[in-house]
């Protein structure tokens, strides 16, 4: 929000200065971004008159002027400009005057005529870019006063950066009725008189949709006059809050929008086919907008229409085809209020951000309506004529907000913010605030007004007081907090140690957002079913993730493209699905690793990450969790077919899955190398087997070796967990050291080398018993996995 400290000073005027000011608003919750001066620096620049004109005798393009600067005699000044003729008046730099830029003004001659000085242009003095030539004042400007004090120059654009709840401040009313509590002063609002209805006709309206627009009101203004401009008070004070003069119909809504947060709309009555609808959209309708641009409405955009078409898309932007032109004779005003909800997010669903859906999003004043209707009608009037006509009103007084009165404790203001506050004061802080003050046995009720959206309950009553008395003024207490240590469950493997561990295997940890491109999340999970965001911040984001791996891939691909060959990152987070129409959160980490295994170094040669790499770093997870993991062949969207397992739990329940990116995948998303991922269900991952103490037997152990032939297809954790099965007690580590397929060994087969490390409690083994346990665990093998003992 940029508005004029000239402005905010006609309405409220303490006796501070700008610095002062800038701080009190910034410490009261209304920041404040920039301040800039409303005119560049220069001097020496008056109000002036041309007296006559002749044609330059030298110089087709050329006019030599007698211009009347409000000395005794007119000065000779050489001007260029179209729009230059006798009478006009217009700033006039004489000589010794230096304008932006640090241009001065000198006596010259121009094609051998002399000049006393320079005739400007909005450009030529800083208020504007461009122009198109001469800047035109008001005939009743009085010549001869420096320009600056004329048009109040000497004045500040203050800009504010007001947080979403503090819509109320999006006007210059706004912002003065705080600075009024401030400094405990009363606030001038905005007067006028109501212009009298002068003619019967009225525009017929129907809101179809009351529950998004409870209240519309409209106007029929007839016999404007099409060439009216508008007065250069009003176009300064559009400058100065960032808006440019587009003609005096449009430069009058806008200015109330300013002064008060009303937003309006002027159609162009002559235009309008049938009577005023405020309804849904038609899905695929189209609509011409202000900006040019043509869009194509869903079924769930309110709109405002006529008879034949919509013609605004309300709240956010009217229509091109019945806006108003320089031709414009009769006009329908349009001004309503529009609930938050509707209008939240349609803008930014078609591209489009403006100064009304910032304001209706946020919420507006919804008793204001009549007064800003009357105020622009007032502004119109004033400016272009015309013949106005009564206000039309449909409203729905069950769908407006209601405002609950909100009860406030003395003792609670206290134990709050520690200070002591008077009942006088008290009230004249929430009446400074426009709120409804009632005394009662336990404090006060207060009344919010229509304009505040975020007080509902005591502490938005508690913030407003801390606000206005100055949260520097409140006093400094040390805070007094009893805790009891809590209990560490054994059982429960913290997540900052499955975190350090990744990082102590050269993982870093990376964020990503929670909402995801459409796009890829179909990519990687093609059958999960996704939740779309109904405001998303972009279309890049409009998908709530159902896997870790969305954003771990773009971050890889990021750095991948910034000569980071080597990536390992990890993420812990929340994934979405939706489940029988409800939405099922769910934690998980993921892993992603491409690249070397490790970083550049001299001590053996480079290699590139395969399966086994991040299969091991998954399995020295699993060891701080004590339960046993098994990898199964299992296939994934988007996985590799032939490398990618499902981490199982000895119970039956999925821990998981892993793999290298299937290479259709990795060439969409534009990888080099192969990548491998992982993902975890976090809740499974940290429950932990608790340790249990085993005594140390003294009696020697046994090692024996043990090859078989079994199906090439049979996992090394399948026989690992087929000999734990024998349950022999005597069978304490069990490993594979060798694997051979080839000579000697049938096609479809392969030998599996086993080493069995045997040792009783009880007693040394003997080698009858050792044969006795070798026997049972190949029984058990051949039965099991039809396994055979290798010749």
């Amino acid at each position: 929000m940029q508005v004029s400290e000239a402005w905010l000073r006609e309405l409220v005027n303490p006796g501070i200065e700008t610095a002062t000011l800038i701080e009190q608003l910034t410490m009261a919750g209304l920041e404040v971004d920039a301040v800039e001066p409303a005119a560049a620096e220069f001097n020496n620049v008056v109000v002036a008159q041309v007296v006559s004109m002749e044609q330059h005798p030298n110089a087709d393009k050329l006019k030599v002027c007698q211009v009347n600067v409000g000395e005794a005699e007119p000065v000779q000044i050489v001007c260029g400009a179209q729009n230059v003729r006798p009478g006009l008046k217009i700033p006039a730099a004489l000589i010794g005057a230096v304008l932006p830029g640090d241009f001065k003004i000198k006596k010259s001659k121009l094609r051998g005529e002399l000049s006393f000085g320079m005739l400007c242009s909005e450009q030529e003095l800083g208020l504007a870019p461009d122009a198109d030539g001469l800047m035109e004042l008001s005939d009743s400007a009085p010549v001869g006063t420096d320009i600056r004090e004329y048009l109040s120059l000497n004045d500040s654009m203050i800009e504010v950066d007001l947080t979403p709840n503090r819509a109320d401040c999006l006007s210059v009313e706004g912002i003065a009725r705080e600075i009024a509590v401030l400094n405990k002063l009363p606030m001038q609002a905005v007067a006028f008189e109501n212009k009298a209805v002068e003619h019967a006709q009225q525009q017929s309206i129907a809101v179809n949709e009351a529950q998004h627009c409870p209240r519309y009101l409209g106007r029929l203004i007839q016999n404007v006059d099409p060439k009216a401009e508008t007065p250069l008070w009003m176009q300064e004070k559009l400058r100065r809050s960032g808006i440019r003069s587009l003609g005096p119909l449009v430069d009058v809504t806008n200015y109330v929008l300013i002064e008060l947060g009303q937003p309006l709309h002027a159609f162009d009555a002559d235009t309008l086919q049938g009577g005023i609808q405020v309804r849904k959209s038609i899905k695929d309708e189209s609509l011409a907008l202000l900006n040019d641009q043509t869009i194509t409405l869903d079924d769930e955009t309110l709109v405002i229409a006529d008879d034949k078409r919509a013609l605004a898309l309300a709240g956010v932007m009217g229509g091109s085809e019945t806006a108003v032109t320089d031709d414009t004779r009769n006009i329908f005003l349009e001004c309503a209020f529009f609930s938050p909800i509707s209008i939240a997010g349609k803008a930014r669903q078609y591209g489009l951000h403006t100064d009304s859906s910032h304001r209706f999003e946020r919420g507006v004043d919804f008793t204001l309506q009549h007064r800003a209707i009357e105020r622009a009608t007032q502004l119109i009037v004033d400016i272009c004529g015309g013949s106005v006509g009564a206000i039309s009103e449909v409203k729905d007084e069950a769908c407006l907000p209601e405002r609950a009165a909100v009860q406030l404790r003395p003792h609670r203001i206290e134990k709050i913010l520690g200070v002591t506050l008077s009942g006088d004061e008290v009230q004249r802080i929430f009446n400074g605030l426009g709120m409804q003050v009632v005394s009662n046995a336990d404090g006060w009720e207060i009344t919010p007004p229509g304009f505040r959206f975020d007080i509902a309950i005591e502490a938005d009553l508690l913030e407003e007081i801390g606000r206005i008395v100055g949260y520097n003024n409140l006093p400094n207490s040390s805070l007094l907090m009893r805790s009891e240590l809590g209990t560490a469950v054994e059982s429960i493997l913290p997540q900052d140690r499955i975190k350090d561990f990744l990082v102590d295997r050269d993982y870093q940890e990376a964020i990503t957002y929670s909402f995801v491109d459409e796009n890829i999340q179909q990519l990687i999970a093609p059958d999960d079913q996704t939740i779309s965001l109904k405001n998303p911040i972009s279309s890049e984001l409009s998908v709530m993730r159902t896997t870790l791996w969305c954003g771990l891939l773009n971050a890889a691909l990021y750095n991948i493209n910034r000569q980071q060959s080597r990536v390992r990152l990890f993420e812990t987070g929340l994934s979405f699905l939706s489940k029988q129409g409800e939405t099922v959160q769910q934690a998980k980490i993921a892993g992603l690793a491409s690249g070397n295994v490790n970083a550049e170094q001299w001590g053996e040669k480079a290699r590139k990450v395969d399966f086994f790499d991040v299969k091991a770093d998954l399995e020295a997870i699993f060891k701080l969790t004590g339960y046993a993991v098994d990898f199964k062949a299992a296939k994934h969207p988007a996985l590799h077919p032939g490398q990618s397992a499902q981490l199982v739990l000895a119970d039956g329940e999925v821990m998981g899955c892993m793999g290298m990116l299937h290479p259709t995948l990795e060439q969409q998303l534009g990888f080099d190398n192969k990548v491998f991922l992982f993902e975890l269900d976090l809740e499974l991952l940290t429950r932990k087997k608790i340790p249990q103490f085993n005594a140390l037997s003294k009696f020697p152990s046994v090692k024996r070796d043990l090859a078989v032939i079994v199906d090439e297809k049979t996992t090394a954790a399948e026989i690992i967990r087929c000999i734990n099965d024998c349950q022999e007690s005597a069978i304490r580590d069990v490993h594979i050291f060798d694997i051979y397929q080839g000579q000697g060994v049938e096609t479809g087969k392969k030998s599996v080398a086993l080493s069995l490390n045997l040792q009783d409690y009880t007693q040394t083994l003997t080698d009858s018993e050792i044969d006795a346990i070798f026997s049972k665990v190949l029984d058990t093998l051949t039965s099991t996995l039809g396994a055979k003992l290798r010749d």
